[in-house]
């Protein structure tokens, strides 16, 4: 099988799955994956002939994207802020509107030196690698509870050779919580997707991706904001910022909780699609 037959093969095996914008996309991040050549390089090269190893993992990927797999799984690895990372089930998949999150603290850090930063909740540890990424004085932290995801994370740091200080502690554990030290900005992409939204989501997500990371329960949405607000408030420095990753739908809410905890100028930004995606609010 050549090149430019394995691409089409792959559009057509998943064609009932995806658009066909969407297929496409996915068989060029397959096909880079299984020849470790670019866009460019495989058109220039695509009468080239598979390799019996290369038809092989072409197979089993196929039959993971008719299972809706997420091709970043099959993979191994996506980018994120110009980092390449590795993921996976035990990691969600970096969304490009997180990118903007990280933009807005990096931004909003311009001019500062030394400042300590907190992740909570990091899976792969894309927001915080992408912190001391683009603020190298910076001391950089993060926690998670899961020990899978810190993993992860961890690997990714070392491949990336950026220092962030991992720890296993639990967001909701205040025991645990208060030992931490003070931080002038803390950030948290927590899950905040209610059960009920999941007849919504793509299979790809919701039977692939950690459901620890992504669920909420329906009665109780602001859960991680109400007990990492709390945590914030006390671990901060006074001027500190918090910044959150929101559900669309929940933004109002969450404003109006991070200003009964205690926070001063909250202010409610959209993503580059228009939709309520962060929130950020000061430690007065």
């Amino acid at each position: 099988m050549t090149i430019q037959t394995a691409f089409t093969y792959i559009t057509g095996a998943i064609s009932d799955l995806y658009d066909e914008r969407e297929a496409a996309n996915i068989a060029h991040i397959v096909m880079e994956y299984l020849t470790g050549m670019s866009k460019l390089d495989r058109i220039v090269h695509k009468t080239k002939i598979l390799s019996p190893d290369q038809n092989q993992r072409l197979k089993l990927a196929i039959e993971a994207l008719q299972r809706h797999e997420p091709v970043r799984y099959i993979t191994g690895s996506s980018w994120f802020y110009g980092m390449e990372l590795l993921v996976n089930k035990n990691v969600l998949i970096p969304r490009p509107e997180t990118e903007e999150l990280v933009e807005w603290m990096v931004h909003d850090a311009a001019h500062r030196h030394r400042l300590h930063l907190l992740d909570v909740g990091t899976g792969s540890g894309c927001i915080p690698l992408a912190l001391k990424k683009s603020l190298p004085d910076a001391q950089v932290s993060a926690i998670d509870v899961s020990e899978g995801a810190l993993e992860v994370a961890r690997s990714n740091a070392a491949r990336l050779r950026l220092e962030v200080n991992f720890l296993h502690m639990d967001a909701l554990n205040t025991v645990q919580v208060a030992g931490l030290p003070e931080f002038d900005m803390i950030v948290s992409n927590p899950p905040y997707i209610t059960q009920s939204e999941q007849t919504g989501m793509q299979e790809s997500v919701w039977g692939f991706e950690p459901s620890l990371a992504l669920f909420v329960p329906d009665n109780d949405a602001l859960l991680f904001y109400r007990h990492i607000s709390q945590m914030a408030l006390s671990r901060l420095v006074p001027g500190g910022t918090l910044y959150f990753e929101i559900n669309e739908a929940l933004g109002k809410e969450v404003v109006a909780l991070m200003e009964q905890t205690g926070f001063a100028e909250v202010i409610l930004k959209q993503d580059m699609f228009g939709k309520d995606r962060m929130v950020k609010g000061k430690k007065i």
